[in-house]
């Protein structure tokens, strides 16, 4: 039995940071939404919510970088020109990389918290 994913939830600390940041560099718009709370974006077959973590865990130190999570975008084309006016936003972007075997351009990059993104590009 197939059992399609319909959303992706990512536990955060600055939800309206992240909001503006997905918006701004990714042109997702929002489905749904509870001001600093909860936010979810169209993203294609799959929605990315952003949950703004439990009170425990709101006045502990935030580390960046810390998830095990990476969310892959596809780039039609140009993503050389892309991975770099990202960088050129101040963007924390990763140089571009290809590994044996796989017909894909790609690189990371990092949101305001510290998540890891991936621009994919097919050859």
């Amino acid at each position: 039995m197939l059992l399609p994913m319909t959303r992706l939830v990512l536990y955060v600390h600055d939800v309206g940071l992240l909001k503006v940041f997905y918006q701004t560099h990714f042109g997702l718009t929002v489905a749904e939404e509870i001001e600093n709370e909860w936010v979810v974006f169209k993203a294609g077959g799959v929605e990315l919510a952003l949950h703004r973590v439990g009170k425990p865990y709101r006045d502990k130190p935030h580390q960046t970088g810390g998830s095990n999570a990476k969310i892959v975008f596809s780039v039609a084309s140009r993503l050389p020109e892309l991975r770099d006016k990202f960088a050129a936003a101040g963007v924390r972007m990763r140089n571009l990389k290809r590994y044996a075997g796989f017909a894909q351009l790609m690189c990371d990059g990092e949101d305001p918290e510290g998540n890891v993104f991936q621009l994919c590009q097919a050859d």
